[in-house]
C-alpha cells in the first residue's frame, strides 16, 4: 500500500509518500480501506518529536489518529463488523491506504453522513464532549468555553447547550463576529483584559487553549467550581485551591462519537472542513495546519 512514512523526527519534509507493507488484522482487529484521514495537532507534534516521551514513533513509522473508511476484512473473534461496513475511529497509523483498527474502538458512520467528511470528526468531537463533561456542568449553570471557535471548542459548546447550560464562547478579538455562529449564548474576547475583568463568576471553564489566558480565567471560577483543560492546568492553579482543576485526556467512546456525528449530520454542530488534499500532499497539509486556521484538512488516499 501507499502511506506517509516517517524515517526521522523533523519538519513536514520528513513525511514521505512511499510503499509500506499492508497491515494484517489480528484477533479482535479490523482492516479498513481508508477513505480519508484528518490532520490534527497531535500528528505534527508527534512528527516533530514533541511527544516522544509519551507517544514515540518507531522508525520507519506511520502517523495519524482520525480515520474513516470501509471494512475490507475482519480478524478472528470479530463479529460486530463485516466487509463493506462504513466506519470511523480514533486509531493509529491512519495516513495510509489501509489501516488496522481494534474492533472495540471502531464505530459505524451514521446513515446520511458523508464517508470522507466523517474523518474530520473522531478526535475533535469526542475531545470536546469529554472536556465539557469533565466540568460536570448542570442545566442553568454558566460555563466559559475557551477556544470556542476551534473544533474541540465548538464540540464543547454544543455539548454544554445540550445539557441546558448557559455558554460563553471565549475567543480572540478578531474572531468575535465569526464566533457568533458557534451556538453560544454570549461571546467574550479572551485577549481583552477588561472583558475578562467584567465577567461574572463562572461555574466552570472548559479550556482548549491554555497559556496566560488560563491564568486569568481560573480567577473567575466560583469556589467549588471546575476548571477543565485539555492542555494542562493553569500555571497559577495552586493559588486557587477552591477550584477543582481537571486535566482531560480524550479516550474513545463509541456512543459519544456516534452522538456527536449525528449532530453534525443533522446540522446541529458544524465542524468546518477547509481542504481535501491527496494523501501524497501530507507534508503540505501539515505545514498549512501548523499555521493555524479553523477548518479541518482531510487527506484522501
Amino acid at each position: 500500500m501507499k502511506a506517509i512514512v516517517v524515517h526521522e523526527y523533523g519538519g513536514p519534509e520528513v513525511l514521505k509518500f512511499e510503499e509500506y507493507p499492508d497491515p494484517v488484522p489480528g484477533r479482535g482487529e479490523v482492516l479498513v480501506r481508508v477513505a480519508a484521514a484528518s490532520v490534527n495537532p497531535i500528528d505534527y507534534k508527534r512528527r516533530a518529536g514533541l511527544t516522544k516521551d509519551f507517544y514515540p514513533l518507531t522508525f520507519p513509522g506511520l502517523i495519524g489518529v482520525d480515520v474513516s473508511g470501509t471494512v475490507v476484512k475482519v480478524g478472528p473473534g470479530v463479529v460486530t463488523f463485516t466487509a463493506g461496513n462504513r466506519v470511523f475511529a480514533m486509531a493509529d497509523n491512519t495516513y495510509a491506504e489501509l489501516c488496522v483498527v481494534k474492533a472495540d474502538v471502531l464505530a459505524d458512520i451514521p446513515e446520511g453522513l458523508d464517508l470522507i467528511q466523517a474523518a474530520a470528526l473522531p478526535l475533535v468531537t469526542v475531545t470536546g464532549n469529554q472536556l465539557l463533561s469533565a466540568t460536570e456542568i448542570k442545566a442553568g449553570q454558566t460555563v466559559l468555553v475557551v477556544g470556542a471557535q476551534g473544533n474541540v471548542g465548538r464540540s464543547a459548546v454544543f455539548t454544554a447547550k445540550e445539557r441546558g447550560a448557559t455558554v460563553i464562547a471565549g475567543v480572540l478579538k478578531r474572531q468575535m463576529d465569526e464566533a457568533k455562529t458557534v451556538g453560544a449564548d454570549q461571546v467574550v474576547a479572551t485577549d481583552d483584559d477588561s472583558a475578562i475583568a467584567n465577567l461574572s463568576p463562572l461555574d466552570a471553564v472548559a479550556d482548549a487553549v491554555g497559556g496566560r489566558t488560563a491564568e486569568k480565567l481560573i480567577a473567575k471560577v466560583k469556589p467549588g467550581g471546575v476548571y477543565a483543560s485539555v492542555v494542562g492546568a493553569p500555571q497559577n492553579a495552586a493559588k486557587y485551591p477552591s477550584v477543582r482543576v481537571v486535566t482531560v485526556f480524550s479516550h474513545f467512546d463509541r456512543d459519544t462519537l456516534q452522538f456527536m456525528a449525528e449532530a453534525v449530520r443533522d446540522g446541529k454542530l458544524a465542524i468546518p472542513i477547509s481542504e481535501e488534499l491527496p494523501l501524497s500532499e501530507a507534508a503540505e497539509a501539515q505545514a498549512a495546519a501548523e499555521k493555524g486556521g479553523i477548518g479541518k484538512i482531510l487527506l484522501v488516499p
